[in-house]
C-alpha cells in the first residue's frame, strides 16, 4: 500500500497525530474559531518541555470523554448538582475549569499534575472532528499552544513558526464560522445566521467582525454552584466585566 503524501505545510494527518501521541511526544491540535490550539501529550512533562518550561508545572487533564466527570466526582468537593454544573461548564461553554479537590480520598496519580492548592483544573473540549483522535486517548494532558512568554497560536502555521522543529502540528481539518454557540462549535456545526439558543454566541465585539482568537475563559467552580473569573478569555470578552459574564453563565 502506497504511503499517503504528507499534509500541506509539513503538518500532520489525524493519523500522524495519533503516532506522536503513542510516542509520547506533544502534539497542537487546532480549535474551532475564535478559540486558540492546545498543546497535548499523554504525560505532562512532554506538554510542559514543548511549551519550554519545567517539566514538573502543573498542566490540566482533557476530560473529553463522556464518563470523565463521573470517573473524578469521587475526588472533587463537589455536590451533585455541582458536577452537573461541571459537565456543562466543561461540554457546552467549552470552559476550562478549576474545581475544589476532596481531602479524602486523595486524588489518583493521573490526576495530581493538573492539582495546585488542592484545586485541579479541567479541559472538556471535544470537537466532532478531533473525536476520532481523542477516543483513542483517554486520558490527556492540556495546556494552550505557546511557548512560555508568548501568546497561543491561532492556527497550524503560527505554531511551526514558534515550536521546535520536529514538534507535531495537526493540520486543518474542518472548516467552521468565525464565531457561533459553544455548542455549535463542539458539534462541528456552522452556526445559523441567528443563534437558536442551544450554547452561548461567544459574539462579536460589537464590530460586525470576527473577533481575534483567544484561549479559554477559565473559571473556578466552588461547592453549591457558586463560580468565579479566574482568567479572562474567548468566552468573556463580549460581556461588560466578569460579573456580568457569570451572572450569565448562571443562567444556564
Amino acid at each position: 500500500m502506497s504511503t499517503p503524501p504528507p499534509a500541506p505545510g509539513g503538518t500532520v494527518d489525524l493519523e500522524g497525530a495519533r503516532r506522536a501521541l503513542d510516542r509520547g511526544a506533544a502534539v497542537v491540535l487546532p480549535n474551532p474559531a475564535p478559540l486558540t490550539c492546545v498543546l497535548t501529550a499523554t504525560t505532562p512533562t512532554a506538554v510542559n518541555e514543548a511549551k519550554g518550561r519545567p517539566g514538573e508545572q502543573p498542566v490540566a487533564v482533557w476530560a473529553h470523554s463522556p464518563g470523565a466527570v463521573g470517573s473524578l466526582a469521587p475526588f472533587l468537593d463537589l455536590g451533585a448538582p455541582d458536577t452537573d454544573v461541571l459537565r456543562r461548564l466543561l461540554t457546552d461553554e467549552l470552559l476550562t475549569v478549576l474545581v475544589p479537590l476532596t481531602s479524602a480520598p486523595r486524588p489518583p496519580e493521573w490526576l495530581r499534575p493538573a492539582v495546585k492548592d488542592g484545586w485541579a483544573l479541567l479541559f472538556g473540549a471535544r470537537w466532532l472532528p478531533l473525536r476520532p483522535l481523542l477516543d483513542r486517548f483517554p486520558l490527556l494532558y492540556v495546556s494552550s499552544a505557546n511557548r512560555t512568554g508568548c501568546p497561543p497560536v491561532a492556527d497550524a502555521a503560527a505554531a511551526m513558526a514558534v515550536f521546535p522543529a520536529g514538534t507535531a502540528v495537526l493540520g486543518a481539518i474542518a472548516s467552521t464560522r468565525e464565531t457561533g454557540t459553544p455548542n455549535e462549535l463542539r458539534r462541528g456545526n456552522t452556526p445559523p445566521a441567528r443563534s437558536s439558543g442551544a450554547g452561548r454566541p461567544f459574539g462579536t465585539g460589537g464590530t460586525g467582525q470576527a473577533p481575534p482568537r483567544a484561549a479559554t475563559t477559565t473559571v473556578r467552580l466552588y461547592r453549591g454552584g457558586r463560580l468565579a473569573l479566574h482568567r479572562h478569555g474567548a468566552q468573556d470578552r463580549s460581556h461588560a466585566d466578569a460579573a456580568a459574564y457569570l451572572a450569565t453563565l448562571a443562567e444556564g
